[in-house]
């Protein structure tokens, strides 16, 4: 075939580009005698014609014009700023794309088109193999060949057309109600539920959602788009947070007005913060999927970490959490904990997606393989990490007693002085009955705040002298003009040894955010992590929710110690999600640190938590009792060393070379 060049604009000279090889590699013989000529133009150029014959007055990077003429083909219009622009977005040369917008004229000059979809996929398979001849990638993907020609024979074809065919009209309720969706039931893999197939369609339909619309825009747009994901997603998971309004009736009249204001406030920081993952993927439009997963993953982590920090912080649920039920898989965080587990989760998420929509692609294949290799290695380091917990079991000492009393928050404590001080003589004869139940325990462990009455440093504890045992219980303290919520550790005459007050403050619960907002009480803030003594039992001390913190408790020159002694009082959440997912929150804590913990809860759920996250023995919600057990297993883990904030420098390392290496191979 002649091919008849015209250049418009003097700059196309400078690119060497064989236009007649490019266009004889689409025709076959039946078309020597024929000729097409092709225009090389600026955007002014070839958006004045688009205005003229199309009526849209913007450039494009290519148009033509069939002639239906056997001989005389047709031209093609191409236009050097646009061409110039996408290639360098996409990460092409513009050599190769120039070339694939000859290959795209030309096909229209012989009557193929892409208003359907059944069309432009004929035409994007025919383009790739003409391309490949050419030895350039496949532009719509991010590999030249493809595993399977046909999607329909591939494993799980007729599923994925199907999924293909869905079609969500953009900025349409159904699209605003499927991300709501989404978010969801997207909270249901987390305890007590455990429905992790839940999280996993929640999470990849959002992704799947986010990344088929390709003209979503720029960010505010983005983020309105996938915002109700955000919302619901926060709200399915902590609407239970509300629940404490409800608790004890002085505290229902005078916080129950704050009920629809805290769900609506939750649902603006869940779309503020868990919508940021998708407005990456959806605003930087990447070409190749694997540089999406990257992406997608990375910043679901990076989140994650900044939920370590943000207003305080409440890093509550990360997604890996949805494998606790899996002891091999859970445990793999000794190594690269839940914030790199979290990681590997959401790659495969957006990964199985992927597969999904591109299952001929060779290099989401690849992707595939590797990340079914991590997950072996990961089961194999979670039982390695699970038979070092076991070692010690055989020589446990010393013998541990939890106090769960079991009572509801009203019962507890009242807001009047007479009725305050007899429920607090009441309570304390109640703790006594409980805790000389027959037993041998070297040590009782009460809940937070059990101690009815306020301490002072110089205090001595009586309840401790007439059990005759050192306690560690949970009492407010007075110091300094300041109250604190703390742990305190009185020997067996009752003198306080110890006290170590709480520094991850709840807000709205312990103090008042910004000074002025609403909480039922203002304290201060303990000064961090400590490890305590009793005889020869050493503990890192946590109080309520500071075990959800990462690196929280343990200082990095802390060793030799044996547990994490975990008091807290669920009583505010009863059986909602939240007491459930709170136990999860020790478990993980245990698995990153390779530490037991004893978990005193007021109500539920006490336990002995191994050091791989095993549920040893456990008080359910509401019962009364005591609980005596040991611990053993204490080891440090690569975790441990490694920390959060190192973990998270080696994920970005690692999603920055895989981006430009796919980047690289793109080339």
């Amino acid at each position: 075939m002649k091919v008849f060049v015209d250049v418009h604009d003097k700059r196309w000279n400078k690119y060497k580009i064989d236009f007649e090889k490019i266009v004889n590699a689409v025709v076959s013989g039946v078309y020597k005698d024929s000729e097409v000529s092709i225009v090389l133009v600026d955007d002014d150029e070839i958006q004045s014609i688009n205005n003229t014959y199309r009526g849209i007055d913007k450039p494009t990077n290519v148009l033509s014009f069939e002639l239906e003429d056997d001989v005389l083909l047709g031209d093609i219009y191409i236009s050097l700023d646009t061409v110039l622009r996408q290639a360098k977005e996409e990460g092409k040369t513009f050599e190769n794309h120039t070339a694939h917008m000859v290959v795209h004229g030309v096909f229209h000059l012989l009557g193929y088109d892409h208003i359907t979809d059944a069309q432009a996929k004929i035409m994007e398979m025919n383009e790739v193999k003409v391309l490949k001849k050419l030895g350039i990638k496949n532009p719509y993907g991010d590999d030249d060949a493809n595993v399977c020609d046909c999607v329909e024979c591939c494993p799980g074809g007729r599923f994925v057309s199907w999924i293909k065919s869905i079609k969500i009209r953009e900025n349409s309720f159904w699209q605003y109600a499927l991300y709501a969706l989404f978010g969801g039931v997207a909270a249901f893999g987390f305890a007590p539920f455990y429905q992790w197939w839940w999280t996993i369609l929640g999470v990849g339909g959002a992704y799947w959602l986010t990344v088929k619309n390709k003209n979503i825009g720029g960010f505010w747009k983005a983020l309105l788009r996938v915002a109700p994901f955000g919302a619901m997603y926060a709200v399915a998971m902590f609407w239970w947070v509300l629940h404490s309004i409800y608790v004890v009736p002085e505290l229902t009249r005078q916080f129950a007005i704050w009920t629809i204001p805290g769900l609506i406030g939750l649902a603006i920081a869940g779309a503020l913060i868990f919508s940021w993952p998708f407005v990456a993927v959806a605003v930087k439009k990447y070409n190749q999927p694997i540089r999406r997963v990257l992406m997608f993953a990375v910043v679901w982590t990076l989140v994650l970490w900044g939920r370590e920090w943000i207003f305080t912080g409440f890093p509550w649920n990360p997604i890996a959490n949805i494998l606790m039920p899996y002891p091999m898989i859970a445990n793999s965080g000794a190594v690269w904990g839940m914030l790199g587990l979290s990681f590997i989760l959401v790659l495969t998420i957006a990964m199985i997606v992927e597969f999904l929509r591109s299952p001929r692609q060779r290099a989401v294949w690849r992707g595939m393989v590797v990340v079914l290799i991590v997950w072996v290695c990961g089961g194999m380091i979670g039982y390695k990490n699970m038979q070092y917990s076991d070692l010690g079991a055989d020589n446990p000492a010393p013998m541990i007693r939890i106090v769960q009393p079991g009572q509801s928050q009203s019962q507890k404590a009242t807001h009047s002085r007479e009725q305050a001080l007899e429920q607090a003589e009441k309570n304390l004869g109640e703790l006594f009955g409980l805790a000389t139940l027959p037993g041998n325990a070297d040590i009782i462990i009460f809940p937070e705040t059990t101690y009815p009455f306020v301490v002072m440093p110089d205090d001595d504890i009586e309840f401790a002298r007439v059990l005759g045992r050192p306690i560690i219980i949970g009492a407010m303290s007075f110091d300094a003009g300041k109250l604190f919520n703390s742990l305190v550790v009185a020997d067996e005459m009752g003198n306080i040894k110890n006290i170590y007050s709480k520094s991850h403050l709840v807000p709205f619960g312990e103090y008042r955010p910004l000074g002025f907002m609403p909480a039922p009480v203002d304290l201060a803030a303990g000064q961090g992590p400590d490890v305590i003594r009793v005889g020869d039992f050493a503990f890192a001390p946590a109080i309520c929710y500071e075990v959800i913190f990462s690196d929280s408790l343990l200082k990095k020159s802390a060793d030799g110690v044996n547990a994490i002694v975990n008091i807290t009082n669920d009583n505010w959440f009863g059986r909602t999600p939240g007491t459930f997912q709170h136990l999860d929150m020790v478990r993980r804590y245990a698995i990153e640190s390779g530490l037991p913990i004893v978990r005193a809860n007021y109500s539920g759920i006490s336990a002995f938590v191994g050091a791989d996250g095993s549920l040893i023995s456990g008080l359910g919600i509401g019962q009364s009792g005591v609980l005596d057990g040991y611990v053993w297993g204490a080891h440090k883990t690569p975790y441990r060393v490694i920390g959060l904030n190192g973990w998270m420098i080696i994920i970005l390392l690692v999603s920055i070379a895989g981006i430009l290496c796919s980047q690289k191979s793109d080339e």
